[in-house]
């Protein structure tokens, strides 16, 4: 599998990838997290998984089971570490503890080397297998959550089982915390052989457009994401309706539900309610795994947006750059390590700013072109899943070898 990527990723990737193969064939690497389905976390590990056991590396994947209080409250600690004021009672903390026990005696945690994705399975850690050689496996907690700026409360009380393990990793730099243990910084990445990436024909992408009725001689404005406030779906439909005085255009705002978000559906309603049934504002809840479609929805799409006011990292952003497509982000999370300003797109801070530099696209196709071409190249370099692989390795490497670097191979 991994030979696939030659010509594709970049050269010392790959390279590297084979000998960290070779150093830890047959080692067990576990990750857990809450869903198998929607985000970003559960379409890297869908990708990661099978690429690692290429690699030679047992690689597995668990996923936590909760009731609907559970993920209730893990939704509130989300909001919470990006900023909103939410009240997390003690006893809410004890039922996120309580579903993390039931789930330790169910789960197989022994692995080589075990990785944590997000709040949810936090206090998996408590349970971590003792004696003997489990002391010596690291087990590493992973945020994908933007906690630049949390409620300071919440991060403390997780502070409590991030601090139990050897490591944490974040995408950001900004978002590292001053905690006792070792800290890495490691940005998400897209497959660019997956469904959701791999080039299309003209035909999937009509195919695609006569599906949900969206007309292709009109220029397209996209957003693709989670129905989410911090997506800020709103501000989006407030971009489209000021550039829609002077352009004639469309907006598709397009999303999967995720298993762990019990919010969705509101903010959904709410989006639907706002946009007051416009016929060119087209709503799409596609079915989970409807990656094909989303290709084709960034590959039809004259602009891209990710207009989000918080954000961890913002996948779809790197999606779109893959596509050739400039993207207008929110200068917030991971957003402003893949968009590079006025170089592979634009970053803004309101529906304003986002309706002047959508309408500057529309105006100028040439600018869209270059941009596009610097977006791809832009990503190739750093943010497919050969590099994200290639530092989760590398970060296992260094634990076991007291710090060593693996260039030092």
């Amino acid at each position: 599998m991994i030979s696939k990527y030659t010509g594709i990723a970049p050269k010392g990737d790959l390279i590297l990838l084979q000998r960290l193969g070779e150093i830890f064939r047959d080692k067990s690497f576990l990750h857990v997290n809450s869903t198998r389905a929607g985000g970003g976390v559960a379409e890297i590990l869908q990708r990661m998984i099978p690429i690692l056991q290429d690699l030679g590396i047992n690689a597995r994947w668990e996923v936590i089971e909760g009731d609907e209080r559970f993920f209730d409250i893990t939704k509130k600690i989300h909001n919470a570490l990006q900023g909103n004021h939410e009240t997390i009672t003690e006893e809410m903390w004890r039922h996120h503890y309580e579903v993390n026990r039931r789930n330790a005696e169910k789960l197989d945690l022994e692995a080589d080397a075990v990785l944590i994705h997000d709040p949810q399975p936090a206090p998996l850690i408590e349970f971590k297998p003792q004696g003997g050689e489990a002391d010596r496996v690291p087990w590493l907690w992973r945020c994908h959550i933007d906690v630049s700026n949390p409620l300071q409360e919440v991060c403390d009380y997780l502070r409590r089982y991030c601090e139990k393990y050897d490591a944490a990793v974040f995408s950001v730099s900004k978002f590292a915390r001053a905690m006792s243990i070792d800290e890495f910084i490691i940005p998400p990445s897209i497959d660019p052989l997956s469904e959701k990436n791999r080039d299309l024909t003209e035909e999937e992408i009509r195919q695609t457009l006569e599906r949900y009725d969206i007309p292709a001689d009109r220029s397209i404005i996209l957003q693709v994401s989670r129905f989410d406030r911090f997506k800020d779906p709103i501000g989006v439909i407030k971009a489209y309706r000021m550039v829609k005085k002077y352009n004639d255009c469309i907006l598709i705002l397009a999303g999967s539900p995720a298993s762990d978000d019990p919010e969705g559906e509101i903010v959904l309603n709410e989006v639907r309610e706002y946009a007051s049934n416009d016929p060119d504002v087209h709503i799409l809840l596609l079915p989970p795994f409807s990656d094909r479609d989303i290709n084709a929805l960034q590959r039809s799409a004259t602009v891209v947006l990710q207009k989000s006011i918080k954000e961890g990292f913002g996948l779809t952003v790197s999606e779109a750059m893959w596509k050739g497509k400039p993207v207008i982000g929110g200068a917030t999370g991971g957003i402003p390590l893949q968009i590079v300003h006025g170089f592979t797109g634009f970053l803004v801070h309101t529906p304003e700013g986002a309706a002047f530099r959508i309408r500057q696209f529309l105006n100028n196709p040439h600018m869209v072109e270059k941009m596009g071409q610097r977006s791809k190249e832009y990503i190739r370099t750093n943010f497919l899943i050969t590099r994200q692989i290639r530092d989760y390795l590398s970060v296992w490497y260094a634990i076991k070898n007291n710090g060593k670097s693996v260039y030092e191979l």
